[in-house]
């Protein structure tokens, strides 16, 4: 099967000197526990943006603060036999700004993070349902400055994508079908820590499932690489059920600190 190639830029694009400063912006603000919420308000793209008050992103902190213990991933049986039956392709970098623009489609809420599918109806664990694109009067937070910032930031080597292909069976009306992304997950890479944004699946696709085998392929990735840290923001029953737990704010600024303290290569 012919997938897309790597990114060619993902490590240390050059940048011009406004968004060499957006991204310092952002890594400052991550590393110190503080992370952008995209709003329905308008206003520029970039550093204009993020400087701006009441403009299209807001800066934020909570307490108490929602992690993944890499070494706490709960893997139900059902999602083990599909990751056994090597459904999907996993790629890393491979379609970034694809990922996120599917997140940003499927999105609503800052609560659909890392750990909860979109897909998902709360009382169901183990299986995807189909959910409809945004509307207009429920605007998903991942908007346009999020996706130019984490764009630029993917560019520069600190965003990165965890990504699930599908090849369609051969027919006659599709003698060479091509993969077909469905499913992913996105997020930020400082230190040995990785701050996990949103994910995605597309049953609709036959990609029920394949956000959860990006997250177990991703907790297997950072572990495999000395990361310490992996960040979720929030929690919800259903990302507790994944094995996320919450934290005070205050042990959380303890662990992050520590995890900047060291590296750890994607």
């Amino acid at each position: 099967m012919t997938l897309p190639p790597p990114n060619p830029q993902s490590h240390a694009a050059p940048l011009d000197p406004s968004d060499q400063q957006l991204i310092e912006l952002i890594l400052s603000c991550y590393a110190r526990g503080i992370f952008p919420m995209g709003t329905s308000r308008p206003g520029p793209l970039g550093l204009a943006g993020a400087l701006l008050e009441d403009g299209p992103v807001d800066w934020v902190s909570v307490d108490p603060r929602s992690i993944l213990p890499l070494d706490g991933l709960i893997i139900s049986r059902s999602l083990r036999a599909k990751i056994r039956k090597r459904t999907f392709t996993i790629t890393l970098d491979r379609a970034f700004e694809q990922v996120i623009q599917q997140c940003a489609t499927v999105t609503r809420s800052r609560n659909q993070l890392l750990g909860e599918d979109p897909h998902e109806p709360a009382a169901v664990a183990d299986h995807d349902d189909e959910s409809e694109p945004a509307a207009d009067d429920n605007p998903t937070w991942i908007n346009p400055w999020i996706i130019d910032a984490f764009t630029k930031l993917h560019r520069a080597g600190y965003a990165h994508s965890v990504e699930a292909w599908l090849t369609p069976d051969i027919s006659a009306d599709n003698p060479a079908p091509k993969p077909m992304l469905v499913g992913g997950l996105y997020g930020l890479h400082l230190g040995s820590a990785f701050f996990g944004e949103s994910m995605f699946s597309r049953p609709d696709l036959g990609g029920t499932d394949a956000s959860k085998v990006c997250l177990v392929h991703l907790v297997d990735h950072l572990r495999s690489r000395g990361f310490t840290l992996l960040d979720t923001q929030y929690a919800n029953p259903h990302m507790q059920r994944l094995g996320v737990i919450e934290i005070p704010v205050a042990k959380y600024l303890k662990l992050l600190k520590n995890a900047l303290s060291t590296s750890a290569t994607w």
